[in-house]
């Protein structure tokens, strides 16, 4: 029988710019979402918001199951050196990821920008207290357009930390409003703050040639790939990343959210980017925007 051929990233140590934790109820992470849900299957049926857009969701965890070790075999199995997770202040199981595997894993924090300045000291406190190597947010779920003035006090504070933003664009999974992930509202953002690192997540649909468009004007916006399985890669993207976008595509996948490592990599050989594209998507755009090596 004729061996299968490596695929085009064998050997690179992948960085994986969204990963989670287990949960026994998966619904629990999705909670503050419940007063903007008025469909009935989002509120009493799905075990998570976006559910109707995935197949062969994840397994949730099993009781007294060890969920930072299951994230670490997955890892390990799938040749994924190093992931960014969530941390807050109630989060064990990133805490102690964070603490015991400080060369596997490093954090984000999610930000809610209706929080005024507590927002602000949430953020200093989380980059002072674990080092979070960049702030993420969700507009349409806090219904916060990206360029609201709500935002603005956390895009300063990020340029000042010297930390990026990973920012969900494009029409949301969950069913809410999508007016606040309009990308045409970053064109402003990359404009007043030329110094913030913008990354867009969640696939920027259904507007990625707007967002190919604002990532050749504005030197500091970035795509990720989060949510999205490889075959599902929007085509401008991919070709935007094997021409003058090698450098602005970051890898990111949705574990254990939305995706299993099983079904991102059965589908990744497949994307047909360049052999350059591989080693700067898969982990040195993440090494430079996230200043991992600093």
């Amino acid at each position: 029988m004729r061996a299968m051929p490596e695929p085009p990233y064998t050997g690179i140590g992948i960085i994986d710019t969204m990963v989670g934790f287990p949960k026994q109820d998966r619904r629990e992470v999705y909670r503050f979402l419940d007063p903007i849900l008025r469909d009935k299957e989002s509120k009493e049926q799905f075990s998570f918001p976006a559910q109707y857009m995935f197949k062969d969701l994840p397994d949730e965890a099993e009781e007294n199951v060890d969920t930072v070790a299951v994230v670490l075999d997955n890892m390990d199995r799938y040749g994924i050196e190093r992931a960014m997770v969530g941390v807050r202040r109630e989060r064990e199981d990133a805490i102690r990821a964070l603490k015991h595997h400080p060369d596997r894993f490093f954090a984000s924090v999610e930000i809610n920008p209706n929080d005024g300045m507590d927002s602000v000291r949430y953020l200093v406190e989380m980059h002072d207290t674990y080092g979070v190597k960049a702030a993420t947010t969700f507009p349409a779920g806090y219904q916060v357009p990206i360029n609201d003035k709500r935002y603005y006090p956390i895009y300063a504070k990020c340029v000042e930390l010297g930390i990026p933003i990973f920012c969900c664009t494009g029409v949301p999974g969950p069913r809410v409003p999508m007016a606040p992930q309009k990308v045409e509202l970053i064109d402003e953002v990359c404009w007043f703050f030329p110094e913030l690192t913008f990354v867009m997540r969640h696939g920027a649909e259904p507007w990625t040639d707007l967002a190919v468009k604002l990532m050749l004007k504005w030197p500091n916006l970035y795509y990720s790939t989060s949510a999205f399985a490889p075959k599902h890669y929007p085509k401008a993207i991919v070709d935007y990343a094997n021409t003058r976008g090698a450098g602005k595509v970051l890898y990111a996948g949705y574990f254990p959210a939305g995706l299993t490592y099983e079904r991102i990599m059965a589908d990744m050989p497949n994307v047909p980017f360049n052999a350059e594209v591989w080693p700067k998507f898969l982990r040195e755009n993440a090494i430079r925007v996230l200043r991992l090596d600093s």
